[in-house]
């Protein structure tokens, strides 16, 4: 049997399906800069092998070692992943969507 590489890192630029922002791809950018959504195309990251397609909305966003982490849930079939927040995300908006998530908790 042939390993598999679990990560395929993929440059690509796109446009956010939810707020239509133009997001710069490093090869590890999987969410938008501004909204943090993210589309689900992948089962092993970068892999773009998921037939899916939902949008992958932040149901939280939590602390893990010291580095920012998004909990992604699609809204087309229920599937959940986290991903790290990345240097060039807003994270005043990121503020905000977390003191937002927080509130609706209550």
């Amino acid at each position: 049997m042939i390993d598999q590489k679990k990560f395929q890192r993929t440059i690509e630029w796109f446009t956010c399906k939810r707020c239509g922002t133009l997001v710069q791809g490093n090869g590890y950018t999987n969410h938008c800069t501004e909204c943090f959504t993210s589309m689900h195309v992948d089962i092993n990251p970068g892999d773009r092998a998921a037939t899916c397609g939902g949008l992958m909305v932040v149901k939280d966003v939590l602390l893990d070692h010291g580095s920012w982490v998004l909990a992604h849930h699609c809204e087309r079939c229920g599937y959940e992943r986290n991903n790290r927040v990345q240097d060039n995300d807003n994270m005043e908006k990121l503020a905000l969507l977390k003191k937002q998530l927080n509130d609706t908790a209550t």
